[in-house]
């Protein structure tokens, strides 16, 4: 769920009365037919827009590229705005081609596309009303002392309201968007379209697995029973231990929790990509970015529960606690021992730089695949092994002052272009490595300094 800004001021609700929208509001489409229209539109907008764009290219005698002109800044937008509209799904994908997309998608284009981490249209306060109604039942509004109609968080499965009981509980009510989960199938099947847009996808990726995921995924998320189990989970594996201190966790309040909204305690906080800004100090930087790396460690190697999506829209920082609120965990996956072990022979093999051992674990574990060819296995093993320098650096590594995401973009895009797209890896492997790229980014953009070997230490051991 993406980051609360500063809470506004939670208003009383006049019975009957409902505020002006206010911001990007848009109703939630629903239904098969509409939500296509919406993705047909979408691709319609798209190719008007590269068909433009190539006339003016020819008009100054340039050749252009059918590709380049589709995935340009302009029709990014176009697409993150479509999206964002329908949300579901189709905003799902996006958000995935945003983080996973690096070394395949042009960066501007994924950076565009990144905005639908946190930048969803909220429901009309009419649609809102008919969900609240729906879900509480008539009269719902009575049940609470006080209720804000702006929403503090709109991502791809719901918007985020605040609202304080009787009894003085402030809480944050995630409420699911109508249809959505409903949708998620036919989305899916919709989504092929989009997929068929030159130049979107690499030649040769086969795209099912990709969308299977997100089939998968937005089912998990949209359960929000199962969130409300994974975050009491979480809660009680994360205890009460030194790292815990650095981190704030909601309760779950179940008697104003249904299946269609998640009843939290409510965080106090500001975007955590506030701490990004250049006023703010080195040390606290390195200290949260410190913190969240030995999380995503716990996580896989400790605790084996992982909150696989991690982008800033997750987290909050309050100043006067200096802790880092943990938002959302619709998707939380859990670990197998036997995974964990072999995940830890993996890195132990990254750290030591043993490339034969690398090339064994990767394919063991099913980053390369039985089918590949012998130079995608050798792209894989080029990248991961490039990868691995966090691990080697000795002392801390300056996210800040590294190159390494550019020159993994290189290696990926030299690959596609070279030996084409291998299989892709299995799904928990999919949203194991999201945790880890997505750890590795949000570091990047704090340009942190990290001393991500000695954290990895008492799980790896000795060198």
């Amino acid at each position: 769920m993406s980051t609360p800004p500063p809470s506004p001021e939670a208003v009383p609700h006049p019975p009957g009365v409902l505020p002006d929208d206010a911001g990007r509001s848009a109703p939630v489409p629903q239904g098969r037919a509409s939500r296509f229209l919406h993705l047909g539109r979408a691709v319609g907008e798209m190719a008007l827009g590269a068909a433009a764009q190539g006339l003016s290219q020819l008009a100054q005698g340039q050749r252009p590229a059918w590709a380049d002109v589709m995935l340009s800044a302009d029709n990014a937008r176009r697409l993150a705005d479509r999206l964002s509209q329908m949300r579901g799904a189709a905003m799902k994908l996006g958000q995935l081609m945003s983080m996973d997309g690096q070394g395949v998608l042009p960066q501007p284009f994924a950076d565009l596309l990144s905005r639908l981490r946190d930048q969803a249209h909220t429901m009309p306060a009419l649609q809102l009303a008919e969900v609240l109604e729906r879900e509480y039942g008539e009269g719902w509004h009575r049940r609470f002392q006080r209720f804000s109609y702006a929403p503090i968080a709109a991502a791809s499965i719901g918007q985020v309201h605040r609202a304080e009981t009787h009894e003085g509980s402030v809480l944050a009510l995630k409420v699911q968007y109508p249809g959505v989960r409903r949708s998620i199938d036919s989305d899916v099947a919709n989504l092929a379209l989009l997929m068929r847009v030159p130049g979107l996808v690499p030649a040769g990726l086969d795209v099912a697995p990709l969308l299977e995921h997100v089939r998968q995924q937005l089912h998990r998320e949209t359960d929000y029973l199962a969130e409300a189990q994974a975050l009491t989970a979480y809660r009680q594996a994360l205890g009460e231990g030194a790292d815990a201190a650095d981190f704030a966790v909601p309760e779950v309040h179940t008697a104003h929790s249904t299946g269609h909204i998640l009843a939290l305690g409510f965080l106090d906080g500001h975007p955590l990509d506030r701490l990004a800004q250049p006023d703010q100090p080195q040390a606290l930087r390195d200290r949260v970015a410190t913190a969240l790396c030995r999380l995503a460690i716990r996580e896989l190697f400790e605790m084996r529960l992982v909150q696989t999506d991690p982008n800033f829209g997750n987290y909050l920082f309050d100043p006067l606690t200096q802790r880092i609120g943990l938002l959302d965990f619709g998707a939380t996956q859990a670990v197998s021992p036997e995974r964990v072990e072999a995940f830890r022979t993996l890195a132990r093999a990254l750290r030591d730089d043993d490339v034969p051992r690398i090339d064994a674990q990767a394919r063991a574990i099913g980053f390369i695949g039985e089918a590949d060819t012998a130079a995608q296995a050798q792209g894989v093993l080029d990248l991961m092994c490039e990868a691995g320098e966090v691990l080697r650096q000795r002392g801390p590594y300056d996210f800040g002052q590294s190159d390494l995401l550019a020159r993994l973009s290189r290696l990926g895009q030299a690959q596609l272009r070279d030996a084409g797209v291998g299989s892709v890896p299995p799904e928990d492997l999919v949203f194991l490595q999201r945790k880890f790229v997505g750890t590795f980014l949000m570091c990047t953009r704090l340009r942190a300094r990290v001393d991500v070997g000695a954290l990895f230490a008492p799980v790896l051991g000795a060198a």
